[in-house]
């Protein structure tokens, strides 16, 4: 299905250059105001949470905390692992799990609940359709 358009977001691959941050600021920014809030700021607050960074309390961010995340490749993916979702002992909690997807660019991530296998399950939706998803233990996320 979609899993491999899907990527992992817990280990950035690589940081981003001035112009690949600019390039993302100005999509993420729908509304051109200088700071991403409400629906624009979720996938990248979940992104600042699953990188340890931690996301405005306010969940407002504003371009100059955008720009270091960016270049310090917290917004960048990795691959997903070939076969995911991989079973095995899963420590992330329900909230982490969630960030885990919303990060990957799943929104109305709901119903998620932890498998006999260790995988996180749920529903989502994924460039505006309904989807499974699932997140395994070392934080892939694919659709299922």
């Amino acid at each position: 299905m979609a899993a491999t358009a899907c990527l992992v977001f817990s280990v950035p691959a690589f940081a981003a250059t001035d112009e690949e941050c600019n390039t993302m600021w100005k999509q993420a920014d729908a509304n051109n105001d200088g700071t991403l809030n409400g629906a624009e700021a979720t996938r990248y607050a979940a992104w600042m949470r699953v990188n340890g960074k931690g996301a405005p309390a306010d969940s407002m961010i504003g371009k100059s905390v955008f720009m270091d995340n960016c270049k310090s490749g917290v917004f960048t993916a990795a691959a997903v692992d070939e076969g995911a979702p991989l079973e095995g002992a899963n420590s992330f909690t329900e909230g982490q799990a969630q960030d885990r997807a919303l990060a990957a660019g799943y929104t109305d991530v709901s119903m998620l609940t932890k498998d006999d296998k260790g995988i996180w399950r749920g529903t989502a939706t994924i460039d505006g359709k309904a989807s499974k998803v699932a997140v395994d233990y070392k934080g892939n996320v694919v659709s299922n």
